[in-house]
């Protein structure tokens, strides 16, 4: 017989989950920097390697401190990364060979649901500190 709560067994998933997600856009950065994954009509020169170099790096650590399970980690996570993709959608959204491309969906669709996987972890998070304890009966 299992001792676990069904929700604790959920939110280890979810976590684990933002931390592949995460290195899936650190992923999706790298494969870009080594042109594999095209962008479009944006030039080397308009989105110099470095940065993308630096969102990969950043996405690497930024997936290694969500297995911390600090809260106040994932909150920030969030709007770090909610800032990249709001930043993302309103410099390219009036280039759709950008916003479409293979490195654009592909980087967007990670973040995105690595946000919700954050959001997730957050909220559970919350709730199970100001509920009251499980009774035992």
């Amino acid at each position: 017989m299992s001792t676990t709560h069904p929700t604790h067994d959920i939110r280890v998933r979810v976590l684990w989950l933002a931390v592949i997600l995460a290195l899936a856009a650190a992923l999706a950065y790298i494969l870009i920097a080594l042109k594999v994954l095209a962008v479009g009509d944006l030039q080397t020169t308009e989105g110099p390697p470095a940065i993308v170099l630096v969102a990969a790096g950043s996405y690497v650590v930024g997936g290694l401190l969500i297995v911390a399970g600090r809260r106040w980690l994932w909150i920030l996570g969030a709007i770090i990364n909610a800032l990249v993709i709001l930043f993302f959608f309103r410099m390219y959204q009036d280039r759709p060979s950008v916003m479409f491309s293979p490195g654009g969906l592909i980087s967007k669709a990670a973040q995105l649901l690595l946000e919700a996987s954050l959001i997730y972890l957050i909220v559970v998070s919350w709730w199970r500190e100001r509920r009251p304890p499980f009774n035992r009966g």
